[in-house]
């Protein structure tokens, strides 16, 4: 384990999407962030950060030809921190109605679908997180009912046990845009982007895998 300051935190590097921007905020609230596809270095990061931009298919053909299917699975079954970002939260549900052929790691068994007709696909554009979990330490200042985020998607994670929803958003309905079983959280807005809370939901995933009580 790195030191309680500064945790290492290893950002899964599949070489899709920007996912450099994900390290460079994680950086900037203080941990030790790495994008890297060494399957070394996952195993002795103190957290785990899997983002990702793009389908569904593609994003899960890419992350397995970079050989990182195991070492995600290790790090999850270690009980270590881990956060999956957009695609990459995406990446952790079973299957997905944009990619019907491609299997995800069904960490978090259930389906991403589309969302509802009804309204502009993709959602573009800030909108309010409805918590459901306020005790998680994720949200540690984030609940106080005017939290906004940014996101970009034109799907949803649905969870076969609808108890791991841990906040929601309306876009034509309730969408599920955060999830938390048990180390595991996933978020489908772009934390990374999204300005101030966006920031603090990251600086406590960080303060998190420092041992640090948030």
């Amino acid at each position: 384990m790195s030191g309680a300051s500064r945790p290492l935190i290893a950002v899964l590097d599949y070489g899709i999407g920007n996912l450099r921007s994900a390290e460079k905020a994680l950086q900037h609230v203080g941990a030790d962030a790495r994008l890297t596809a060494d399957p070394t270095l996952v195993g002795r990061a103190d957290a785990v950060v899997l983002p990702g931009v793009g389908a569904f298919g593609a994003c899960m053909d890419a992350f397995r030809a970079a050989g990182l299917e195991q070492a995600t699975r290790d790090a999850v079954a270690s009980g270590r921190p881990f956060l999956g970002i957009c695609v990459g939260m995406q990446m952790l549900f079973s299957r997905s109605e944009e990619d019907p052929d491609a299997v995800g790691l069904g960490i978090i068994p259930g389906t991403v679908r589309w969302i509802p007709p009804g309204v502009k696909r993709p959602q573009m554009q800030w909108n309010r997180l409805q918590v459901r979990t306020p005790d998680d330490p994720i949200f540690a200042g984030l609940t106080g009912g005017d939290t906004w985020m940014y996101f970009v998607h034109s799907l949803h994670g649905v969870p076969d046990d609808a108890s791991v929803v841990a906040a929601t958003t309306e876009y034509g309905t309730a969408l599920n845009v955060v999830f938390r079983s048990s180390n595991v959280v996933a978020t489908q807005f772009h934390p990374e982007k999204s300005a101030h809370d966006g920031l603090r939901l990251l600086e406590n995933f960080t303060r998190i895998a420092s041992g640090v009580r948030v």
